[in-house]
This record gives C-alpha cells, sequence and structure tokens, in this order.
C-alpha cells in the first residue's frame, strides 16, 4: 500500500469515527453532563483527578496539565493532578501489584466531593476499575473515558462516554477531542472573559 493511501485511509477513518460520534445525541447530552460535573467539582472546591495506562496515562496527564496550566488564555489554576509519579508507582508496584497504583493514591489524596476521570480503551484496566472502586468508597464521583463495548468501567462509572471504534488509536484521538472539548466547555462558563 503507497504511503499516501496508508494516510488518506488513516484521516477517513478518523472522520467517520468523528462524524459517527457526533451524530450521536445521546453520547453529545453526556458530554454535556461530563462539563456539569466538572464545573460543579470545581465550584464546590473539589479537586480533578485523572488517570489511565500507556497513551491513556498520557491523557490523563493532558488532562490536568491544561487545568492546572492554561487552555487558551491566562486563568487562575485548577485543581487537577493525573494518578501515577514514578516512585509511588513504582513503591506500590513493588509493595501491592500494579493493580493497585490508582486507588492507593486516590485513597491517599482523594476527598468526598472530589471527581475522578478515567481513560480506558478496553474498560477493563484493573488498576483503573480499582481506582473507580475506592472513589465510591471515599464519595468521589466518576466519569470514565472509553471505547470497544465500555467493559467493566462503563456500568461502574456515574458517568460512562464510549467511543464507537474497536482499536486503541481512534480511541485515544476521540478521547484528546473530548479533554479538550470539555476544557474549552468549563471555561466558557467559568472564565468568559477568555471567549470575548
Amino acid at each position: 500500500m503507497e504511503n499516501k493511501t496508508i494516510w488518506l485511509n488513516a484521516f477517513k477513518d478518523a472522520r467517520e469515527t468523528l462524524n459517527k460520534f457526533a451524530d450521536d445525541s445521546e453520547q453529545i447530552a453526556k458530554c454535556e453532563k461530563f462539563t456539569e460535573m466538572l464545573i460543579s467539582t470545581i465550584q464546590a472546591g473539589g479537586n480533578l483527578f485523572s488517570c489511565g495506562n500507556g497513551g491513556s496515562h498520557c491523557d490523563a496527564m493532558h488532562f490536568a496539565e491544561e487545568f492546572t496550566g492554561r487552555y487558551r488564555k491566562d486563568r487562575k489554576p485548577i485543581g487537577a493532578l493525573a494518578l501515577g509519579n514514578a516512585p509511588h508507582v513504582t513503591c506500590v508496584s513493588n509493595d501491592y501489584g500494579f493493580e493497585h497504583i490508582f486507588s492507593r493514591e486516590l485513597i491517599g489524596l482523594g476527598r468526598k466531593g472530589d471527581l475522578l476521570i478515567g481513560l480506558s480503551t478496553s474498560g477493563n484496566s484493573k488498576n483503573v476499575v480499582n481506582a473507580f472502586t475506592a472513589a465510591k468508597e471515599i464519595g468521589i464521583k466518576t466519569v470514565a473515558l472509553l471505547g470497544r463495548d465500555g467493559g467493566q468501567l462503563k456500568n461502574q462509572a456515574d458517568l460512562a462516554i464510549v467511543i464507537p471504534a474497536e482499536t486503541s488509536d481512534r480511541i485515544q484521538e476521540m478521547h484528546i477531542k473530548l479533554i479538550h472539548t470539555v476544557i474549552e466547555s468549563v471555561e466558557r462558563k467559568l472564565f468568559p472573559e477568555n471567549y470575548k
């Protein structure tokens, strides 16, 4: 297959995934609910936590830094943290097992009224599942960004957004689009002066 064909097919496939998602009114309603959950958490003084593995961990970090840093224009930082710093991960993996890396950190840092965002293309990542279990025990609301059939997290999350795709690349591309769009939605509500 020629390089040009590979590129064109990849862009076409990504566009079809985005269009399928955008044309689904139930998906858009869930995105609006995601925005509402973030805003209510922030306005109540809660913090945002995120977690995922591999590329999803990178997206979880991206989600957090957009809030603590800035998105488009300057504004006050919003409390957000991607779970899974390296010393913690190696310590907990060694002493308790990799499946506990997010839950133990969340138990140590999270408080009732916070919000946890978990990213998993399969919906079955054991360490994310355990973090959602811990969140429920603490009183932390949960949002899951998923793919495929949603896996275990689909029914465990307070809000689950499942991307209609089967491959991790298409799912993660949509996850980052959702992250950017929900941050813009939150900013437009809390910092309208940034969008004049």
